[in-house]
């Protein structure tokens, strides 16, 4: 959905933004959204700023949406984790770029897999 989202509104996608906040991610309000993924998922601060920042950013729907994708996402990787989900060898082929782009073997690494 992203991929369509960017090539619909023909944004250029840096990836790299999401593990380092200094660059600029190429969506309009990027920066905004990640600070909001990271404060409602990651607990990294007060929501209610955030929350208000992205209000004024996207408008109170845009913080419904962006509420709802977010809580989506954290739904899907939450039931993945607790049901022992494998991820399929050909996903991890498919999202290779990815997973280079954002340091993600550290993560498996942290867990022991």
């Amino acid at each position: 959905m992203l991929r369509a989202s960017m090539e619909a509104h023909r944004w250029e996608l840096h990836l790299e933004a999401i593990a380092d906040p200094t660059l600029d991610s190429g969506v309009p309000g990027g920066t905004t959204l990640l600070a909001f993924v990271d404060v409602t998922v990651g607990r990294a601060g007060p929501v209610e700023p955030i929350r208000r920042s992205v209000a004024d950013a996207f408008g109170p729907i845009g913080l419904v949406r962006a509420a709802a994708v977010t809580a989506n996402f954290e739904m899907m990787n939450r039931i993945a984790d607790g049901t022992g989900m494998p991820v399929p060898r050909s996903s991890i082929e498919s999202g290779r770029a990815i997973i280079d782009v954002l340091g993600l073997e550290r993560l498996a690494a942290r867990h022991g897999h």
